[in-house]
């Protein structure tokens, strides 16, 4: 299976509120091939390392297919006309939460990648549409996105090929898995839960949350 990449989009840390905090969520597309080291694509940044950034969250994909959905909540918002809405790095189409599965290996461009969690968002996806409550939205819809770590550097651009090369955890998808992690669901499933915190493949901070709500 295989996708084209609609989009590589690449930001910058900067003021994000009155503040001081600063954030690197508004990315914009480039059209130059783009180095992808162990860390992410080159030229991207992320402000908060704690909580961003790192091997297990090199690089976010966020499906260009919300965009078309997202309006019932938001509205016209200019932000869905263009790419790198929420912050994401690959967009593509056809390829979303519910078909992803954890440990999925691609190959993108000449770079290797493996989808190690899904995207939990935070406050800073409604300060930056300017409606409270779209995180929340992103939970209840599962509508988050996911990162990958980087297997082997490379390299990619806008219309090369984003091509599925193995498939270790076709159970593991990255709906069920931010449904039992980040939506309430461990909450009836606890047997899956359970196994969810041995699973290798997920992101050792996915794991350590599900240890974490066995309670």
């Amino acid at each position: 299976m295989q996708w084209i990449i609609r989009s590589l989009n690449l930001g910058s840390a900067r003021p994000f509120r009155d503040d001081g905090t600063q954030s690197a969520i508004a990315k914009a597309p480039t059209d130059q091939p783009v180095t992808i080291g162990l860390l992410g694509l080159s030229g991207d940044e992320q402000a908060d390392l704690t909580v961003h950034g790192g091997p297990d969250k090199a690089i976010h994909h966020y499906p260009h297919d919300h965009y078309a959905v997202w309006p019932d909540e938001l509205g016209d918002h200019p932000l869905l006309r263009g790419e790198g809405a929420f912050g994401e790095n690959v967009s593509t189409l056809g390829l979303t939460e519910d078909a992803a599965c954890i440990g999925d290996r691609y190959r993108l461009g000449t770079a290797l990648i493996e989808i190690s969690q899904g995207r939990q968002p935070c406050w800073k996806l409604d300060h930056r549409f300017g409606h409270k409550g779209l995180s929340a939205a992103v939970i209840r819809t599962g509508r988050s996105g996911w990162y990958y770590r980087v297997i082997e550097p490379g390299s990619a651009r806008a219309g090369d090929g984003l091509e599925l090369v193995a498939r270790p955890c076709p159970d593991w998808t990255v709906a069920r898995v931010f449904t039992l992690l980040v939506g309430g669901g461990h909450r009836a499933d606890p047997a899956a839960l359970r196994a969810l915190a041995a699973e290798p493949l997920l992101a050792e901070n996915w794991r350590n949350r599900a240890v974490r709500l066995q309670g």
